[in-house]
């Protein structure tokens, strides 16, 4: 497919390379780069090389050829089954799986599991996401665990869509973090977007910022060390838990990215990866109308390092009674 643009008014020189991986989201700048050394990519019809400085009025010609699709096939991965009609299946994620096939991970996805599921259950599964998203209306980052919902038809993909995109599903995650936050509960109001210098990481820093909101109450805390927080996300941004508790100074625990190295080990508690859980999700079943309600608790690593906390760091100091409201959020992912 060939797309041209004009370099607008105003725009500061920088390398072609760096430009496109702002501008083209869906393709990495290690891809651009090939793709501009083999000359599909050309300014004013000339091939340069991905260092090339872009100035207003350059004309740039994109001829990206369309990916091959991919041929995704079962595995006999376990599943932590939750519920199962013939309209939807919840499961309880585990850590350390990623959810749908991408670049550096092709098999051994949620995905892989789901379609061997359905293959050797006999039953279906929805075709909106396409090869590569089959049955997901939403999903979870690989270290993250908990409830996810995944359709096994059309009309009901389209529900659960809908229902996200209301913002009339319920979701409360729970996670552990670095240091206490001094109110024991707030709302964090950050626009984040694709980082403008680092494309593997959100923040505000960004040339596209997307309104973000997340109410947290701190349900326990360990001294000056950690905390045991709740959180309730009003939007769905791509790591929004992550960077808004980054934004506080109090990242999870166990998220380098965001946190640094000082999160990966918090005194003689070594911390195996980000502490953060999906604990409940709720919806209106798109086949019956009944408001469902899914619970899993913290899964044993996370409930191990919270255990440590309680035995050896400094005992646990509960909030008041009270303290953690009823309150339900939507989030579209995590």
């Amino acid at each position: 497919m060939i797309t041209e643009f004009i370099i607008t008014a105003g725009e500061q020189p920088k390398r072609l390379d760096l430009f496109l991986a702002n501008r083209e989201r869906d393709v990495s700048r290690s891809a651009l780069q090939r793709l501009i050394e083999l000359g599909r990519i050309r300014v004013n019809e000339q091939t340069v090389k991905p260092s090339h400085k872009i100035k207003p009025g350059d004309r740039i010609t994109m001829d990206v050829p369309k990916p091959e699709p991919l041929s995704i096939k079962g595995e006999a991965i376990p599943l932590e089954i939750m519920f199962e009609d013939q309209f939807l299946l919840v499961l309880n994620k585990p850590p350390g799986i990623v959810v749908h096939p991408a670049p550096g991970n092709w098999t051994g996805t949620l995905v892989n599991a789901l379609l061997h599921h359905f293959q050797t259950s006999g039953g279906t599964i929805s075709t909106i996401g396409g090869k590569e998203r089959p049955g997901l209306v939403h999903r979870l980052d690989k270290e993250t665990s908990g409830v996810m919902v995944i359709t096994k038809t059309d009309t009901a993909h389209r529900s659960l869509a809908a229902q996200f995109k209301l913002h009339t599903i319920t979701r409360v995650y729970e996670a552990l973090v670095w240091g206490v936050p001094k109110k024991g509960r707030g709302l964090i109001e950050l626009a984040i977007g694709r980082d403008s210098k680092d494309r593997k990481k959100f923040s505000s820093r960004t040339t596209s910022p997307k309104e973000s909101v997340t109410e947290y109450v701190v349900e326990r805390r360990y001294g000056k060390v950690a905390a045991h927080v709740l959180l309730y996300p009003q939007t769905g941004r791509t790591h929004q838990l992550r960077v808004h508790l980054a934004s506080l100074g109090h990242p999870i625990l166990g998220d380098h990215t965001y946190g640094g190295r000082k999160v990966c080990m918090v005194g003689d508690v070594e911390i195996p990866r980000v502490m953060l859980h999906a604990r409940t999700l709720g919806f209106t079943h798109p086949a019956t109308g009944h408001v469902e309600d899914f619970m899993k608790p913290m899964p044993g690593d996370m409930e191990r390092v919270r255990q440590a906390f309680e035995q050896r760091i400094i005992p646990g100091e509960k909030m008041p009674q009270g303290a953690v409201a009823d309150i339900h959020f939507a989030e579209d992912a995590c």
